[in-house]
């Protein structure tokens, strides 16, 4: 497994009532053998480096969501033809659109 800070920058060791609050904001989707909180990107903030470990996202396709933001909906990367309906099979349960706080 990779450090969780070297890909993600929103991986952190998530314990007790913290783990709570991480489930309830949505940023879980697994926990690791040492307990590491699984980080869901969010399309309209992520970095490019976050998006690309995404299974079938590369240079291209980060760099056109990046450029497509900003998204009320994940499911805007394939109507506005950001990425094909096959990746975005792949990685629908893996992100969120959550709009980032003016």
């Amino acid at each position: 497994m990779t450090a969780p800070g070297a890909i993600f920058s929103g991986w952190r060791p998530c314990v007790g009532s913290c783990l709570s609050r991480c489930y309830q904001r949505g940023q879980i989707t697994a926990l690791g053998p040492d307990c590491v909180a699984a980080f869901v990107p969010r399309i309209n903030t992520a970095s490019a480096a976050e998006l690309k470990a995404l299974p079938g996202v590369g240079d291209a396709c980060s760099a056109k969501i990046i450029a497509g933001r900003p998204y009320k909906m994940k499911d805007q990367l394939v109507s506005r033809k950001i990425i094909p309906q096959a990746t975005y099979n792949k990685i629908k349960e893996q992100i969120i659109a959550k709009q980032p706080k003016s």
